[in-house]
């Protein structure tokens, strides 16, 4: 039988989701969870890769493995092993043509600044900024010049075998949003290319406090090389909130 996964997992003290030679990262922890309750050793597919740092509510995995019991008695199981900074959402039975990564339509990821010296409790999922007014007009101008579907090499970042060999990618919506010292970027599309959100949230950074204008953003864009005028923004901001299926 194949399962279809939901997790969430405060990314903090992993070195990221995908499976790693030194065990520290989500994936290890998922899968010798599940290798102990199943007494034989079984691996999961990912929707894709989170960096260090980088936290989930929504990621999704599947795996392949008899079970007789009810959903739930195997989240317990799984509870009763894993660190309590992963968690397991839900898991249901799906067909046999289901695949967490190949079968992806869509993904929404949240970025969060913080304006100032965040409070302990926010700050290990939050970039804490400078405390000083951003122009958040400015942002959603910027922000509008990304939506769409383009070739988004300028806002991704070079990692070897891991690249995506299609820079081409649409990016549906990108909201910029502000609560007194917390800014929000929520951002969905049908893909993204290593390290893009974050390479977002640092370039709208930069537009908020006067560095990079909406034009700014736009010829970058088009100009398809990655230049230092564009940030990645630190990983414990980020947030992959969602992966969407048909």
């Amino acid at each position: 039988m194949r399962w279809k996964c939901i997790c969430a997992y405060d990314g903090t003290e992993f070195d990221g989701w995908q499976r790693q030679p030194g065990g520290a990262a989500v994936q290890n922890h998922i899968e010798a969870a599940l290798s102990q309750i199943f007494s034989r050793p079984l691996q999961i597919q990912g929707s894709g890769r989170t960096d260090a740092g980088v936290h989930a509510r929504g990621q999704c995995f599947h795996f392949d493995a008899d079970w007789t019991h009810s959903p739930e008695k195997l989240i317990r199981a799984l509870h009763s092993i894993l660190p309590t900074s992963i968690r397991i959402g839900s898991i249901r039975a799906v067909g046999d043509d289901f695949h967490a990564r190949f079968s992806v339509t869509g993904k929404r990821y949240h970025y969060r600044y913080y304006l100032g010296r965040a409070d302990p409790m926010d700050d290990r999922y939050v970039w804490a900024c400078r405390d000083l007014p951003v122009d958040l007009a400015q942002m959603r101008v910027a922000a509008a010049c990304l939506v769409g579907t383009h070739d988004f090499t300028a806002y991704s970042a070079s990692h070897g075998k891991d690249n995506d060999p299609n820079p081409v990618k649409t990016v549906t919506r990108l909201d910029v949003k502000q609560r007194g010292k917390h800014v929000h970027l929520e951002v969905e599309g049908s893909g993204f290319l290593y390290r893009m959100v974050r390479s977002f949230a640092g370039a709208l950074y930069a537009v908020g406090r006067g560095r990079l204008s909406p034009e700014d953003i736009r010829m970058i864009l088009e100009s398809k090389q990655r230049t230092h005028r564009v940030v990645t923004a630190p990983a414990k901001g980020l947030t992959l909130d969602k992966v969407f299926y048909d």
